[in-house]
């Protein structure tokens, strides 16, 4: 190992990306330093809550199936050298009535759309008529027009565990993380980028923004523009049963039942990895937006929990108890488009942005962070993260002034 008291890469925010960026990048030898406000694993942003969806057959869009496939093959050699579990398949199913179209982090005909991404690039389904879900998963109760797309591999991340693991390599490939270290700025220069913290500055050759809902007030200008940030909830209910709603007799799921954005809710099965809280349910909602990260109201309603259950679940799951026996929020930081940002700072090459999950993120982090770490070290963009950059929405707008 060697010391980083002049680090070639600084990584600021140890969060999905930062954590996978930081792994991938000591992995591959080079110095690194890791920064972060907080100490992750943590709840202020963006990768808690116990569980997170994974699948292969992207309905976002075909550009994200590479991501996927590359994540689950990462997470499975991560596992072989932590010893330690962070990817469950439970199966999954996408949830719609084909008529209805379903509209999901951009894009409509969202069932239809994952069948079809799951054909093109061979991803093992089978696609289930109302009568033959409600026959394997008895608790689920979807009208008669409503279809599902069943993907065996399709299943559960742990995040926490995820991040953890993936920071304890990089320590153990040499990187250096600073934890608790809030970072002020960031100056680009003609031969290294400073990065200002409140105990001092740090220069490297590269710097890598992975700050997740504290990008836009950490870069301004456009960055602040472009990105919103949006509170989301997470409810956890009791079944009276608990047998059919195991992992392996229950999938994971996204189900649209309606066309609007707010007619879709998605679950877990009670988790193989977690702290037993039961039944995670969530929606999603981009109509109200939180004004900082700061200001996220993290403690949840009641009447949040049980106006979920009433809209989505209690004509649709059963036999879960009520109230729910937990409750937490989360941010989501979306890109216009509800994709994602990678790509280079407008202002300075050495500077890479890796931003915007838009609330479907996780799941390819892996992949991101490895794809962003062969950048910096060959100096050219792998063509995984080429649909990602800034050409895909660059605005007539000037390009922005990195915060002071």
């Amino acid at each position: 190992m060697r010391a980083v008291d002049s680090p070639e890469v600084i990584v600021v925010g140890l969060g999905a990306f930062g954590a996978a960026t930081t792994f991938q990048l000591a992995k591959r030898g080079l110095t690194v330093l890791g920064l972060d406000q907080f100490r992750p694993p943590h709840d202020q942003g963006s990768s808690h809550g116990e569980t997170r969806i994974t699948r292969l057959a992207i309905g976002e869009g075909d550009e994200y199936v590479p991501l996927a496939v590359r994540s689950h093959q990462l997470w499975r050699e991560i596992e072989a050298q932590s010893g330690r579990r962070l990817m469950f398949a439970t199966g999954g199913l996408v949830l719609g009535d084909p008529d209805l179209g379903g509209f999901h982090h951009g894009k409509e005909d969202f069932v239809a759309r994952t069948i079809s991404a799951a054909q093109r690039f061979g991803v093992e389904h089978e696609v289930l008529s109302s009568a033959e879900v409600k026959a394997r998963f008895p608790v689920f109760s979807p009208t008669p027009h409503e279809i599902g797309y069943y993907e065996p591999a399709a299943g559960v991340l742990v995040p926490e565990r995820c991040i953890q693991i993936q920071l304890r390599l990089a320590r153990a490939h040499g990187a250096r993380l600073l934890l608790g270290e809030r970072v002020l700025g960031v100056d680009p220069g003609p031969g290294a980028v400073r990065v200002r913290t409140k105990s001092g500055d740090f220069s490297a050759r590269r710097v890598v923004i992975a700050a997740g809902a504290w990008t836009g007030g950490l870069l301004g200008g456009a960055y602040r523009e472009r990105l919103t940030l949006h509170r989301q909830t997470l409810h956890w209910f009791t079944p009276r049963d608990r047998g059919p709603y195991r992992a392996g007799h229950f999938p994971v799921f996204i189900w649209l039942h309606g066309s609007g954005p707010r007619d879709l809710f998605y679950g877990f099965p009670l988790s193989p990895a977690g702290r037993g809280l039961g039944v995670k349910l969530a929606e999603e909602q981009f109509e109200i937006s939180t004004a900082a990260p700061e200001a996220l109201e993290t403690a949840v309603g009641a009447e949040e929990s049980e106006a979920l259950y009433a809209h989505h679940a209690a004509a649709r799951l059963v036999g879960l108890r009520r109230p729910a026996t937990r409750a937490a929020a989360c941010l989501y930081t979306t890109a216009p488009d509800s994709r994602f940002i990678v790509e280079t700072h407008p202002e300075s090459d050495r500077i890479h942005v890796i931003s915007a999950c838009s609330g479907h993120g996780f799941k390819h982090s892996a992949a991101i962070g490895e794809a962003v770490a062969e950048w910096i070290a060959t100096g050219a963009a792998p063509p995984v993260l080429l649909p990602f950059g800034a050409s895909r929405e660059r605005s007539s707008e000037a390009a922005p002034v990195l915060a002071s």
